[in-house]
């Protein structure tokens, strides 16, 4: 199996975002990542998908949308779509309609920002989703960088402090939201896959001769990041490197990485029984038995959770084993020290065992 890594919820120019398409691949060719997806608000852009190459180095770029009902009183239900072949955004007013169109249209659904705080020394509102009786949507976008900033910047000097120190700021999804995510796992009686997701805008302030660019791309695409399971890499032929990142991402193999903290390529969530191999986001019986492994790339903190609540943890080792055979929603945590602060590494997508 190989790892991409994939940044996503990335604004351009087309609607509130500052850089075009073409800054956003060569940032992200800086940054290292594999993949980028771009998800300008209530636009569906197209002729921009593709690779951008320098040396062996190779990155596609992909387009969806983040759709939300313009002429709604109070704001918020933004909902990522990605994959889909028409764009959707007349659909806003009804979001069960969204969702199944987005499904027939090819795409994956996901909640975005689904606790966001206001802000309003920036006069910035909050963006919560609020309509949980839509079904059939793929995922929630657990970890949001922005969400994270209005959280956390409540002061002005703390503000300054995180806009222009990102890795002082990133320390966990919001507790809220991860609760949230364990009770749609156990309610909605079906996967919820779990992204990160940038909500790049790389916007400029100006202050008399000064300016600033408050988190350009290409330092959000080294820090929150979303990197899936595939079967091979990138070969270079569009379509079915966009369907292989599709799968993955719908599949829930996949797992959302603070790469600013320290590099997560190589995590691993398995588990195995008599029938193989199983990875996150995969559905295993557990009657015959099952192994459990979390494999972080250096020692950590690990906690290993059943159905929202921590079972198993350990600190400064490279693996987290556990042996079961009772069924249940299981998932991993991993957290590390970074600038003085424990923080959030690594959440992992469940294993669903049934």
């Amino acid at each position: 199996m190989e790892e991409l890594i994939v940044a996503m919820h990335i604004h351009t120019v087309y609607s509130d975002g500052s850089g075009t398409h073409s800054e956003l691949a060569a940032a992200g060719l800086k940054a290292g990542v594999d993949v980028l997806i771009a998800t300008d608000h209530n636009v569906l852009v197209n002729g921009v998908e593709g690779y951008t190459q320098e040396g062996r180095r190779r990155l596609l770029l992909l387009c969806g949308e983040e759709v939300h009902d313009r002429t709604a009183e109070i704001a918020g239900n933004h909902m990522l779509i990605i994959g889909h072949n028409q764009e959707l955004s007349r659909f806003a007013p009804n979001r069960q309609q969204l969702i199944d169109q987005a499904r027939q249209a090819g795409g994956l659904t996901f909640l975005a920002h689904p606790i966001d705080d206001p802000l309003p020394a920036f006069r910035e509102k909050s963006f919560n989703w609020t309509d949980w009786d839509v079904k059939g949507f793929t995922g929630i976008e657990l970890w949001n960088m922005m969400s994270e900033f209005k959280t956390r910047s409540q002061t002005l000097p703390k503000a300054a402090l995180n806009a222009l120190f990102p890795g002082f700021m990133l320390l966990s999804p919001l507790e809220q939201t991860l609760k949230l995510w364990d009770e749609l796992l156990l309610t909605r009686k079906q996967p919820v896959v779990a992204v990160a997701g940038v909500d790049a805008h790389a916007k400029t302030y100006h202050a008399g001769p000064f300016k600033l660019r408050v988190y350009p791309y290409e330092t959000l695409f080294r820090a929150l990041t979303t990197h899936i399971i595939t079967p091979a890499k990138l070969s270079g032929e569009i379509n079915s490197d966009r369907r292989m990142v599709l799968e993955a991402l719908a599949a829930g193999h996949c797992f959302c990485a603070n790469d600013l903290a320290h590099p997560t390529r190589g995590f691993r969530f398995t588990c195995n029984n008599n029938d193989g191999t199983f990875w996150m986001g995969d559905s295993v019986r557990a009657e015959s038995g099952l192994t459990f492994q979390v494999r972080p790339p250096i020692r950590a903190h690990i906690r290993f959770l059943k159905d929202g609540k921590v079972i198993q943890e350990v600190r400064d080792r490279e693996v987290l084993t556990h042996l079961t055979k009772e069924p249940g929603v299981y998932r991993a945590e991993v957290y590390i020290d970074y600038r003085g602060r424990h923080r959030g590494w690594i959440f992992s997508n469940p294993i669903y065992a049934i």
